[in-house]
């Protein structure tokens, strides 16, 4: 590889990681409500893709969030919603891509964890990396490219799970 397969896929997935940044740029996290909601689009899309990945998961220190996300749905009266259809994934590199993109949106989450309102659950956002946790995922991801078809592969299921949670953050809520 010329540059890290995380640069590679960083820079593929620009323009649909921006428009998921703009498709749940609308939800206010310091409102019950809105947040509530905002949290029943990830579910839509991140249940899923976790299921999905199963016991395939190409990194042993993956920790998945969605029983975090159900009991912080279930402490605000919500329930879980139906999942959005997602592709099966295929191959080693599809579950790195996909990898990528949910363990990017944990890192994400930390961030978005410190707007959520006082009083409200927060474990889904607030579930952290360990020190250099992030690190060792994107060295893994690094090593386990074995050539350009794989990236492409990669990166093709990057963008495949971006576009999941924008159509999720697009699904009408019916609560």
């Amino acid at each position: 590889m010329s540059f890290p397969v995380r640069q590679r896929l960083r820079a593929a997935t620009h323009a649909t990681h921006e428009a998921l940044d703009a498709a749940f740029a609308g939800y206010d996290l310091g409102d019950g409500e809105s947040y509530a909601a905002f949290l029943t689009a990830h579910a839509r899309a991140l249940l899923p893709i976790e299921d999905a990945l199963g016991e395939t998961a190409p990194w042993p220190r993956w920790s998945p969030r969605g029983p975090l996300l159900r009991a912080d749905l279930a402490a605000l009266g919500r329930a879980v919603p139906a999942p959005i259809s997602i592709a099966r994934l295929n191959g080693e590199a599809a579950r790195w891509g996909t990898l990528y993109v949910i363990e990017g949106s944990r890192l994400g989450g930390a961030m978005l964890a410190e707007r959520v309102a006082d009083g409200l659950p927060r474990a889904y956002l607030a579930h952290k990396f360990a020190p250099g946790e992030w690190r060792d995922f994107m060295a893994a991801l690094d090593d386990a490219a074995t050539g350009e078809d794989w990236v492409d592969e990669a990166i093709m299921a990057a963008e495949a799970a971006f576009a999941t949670f924008a159509r999720a953050a697009r699904v009408e809520d019916p609560a």
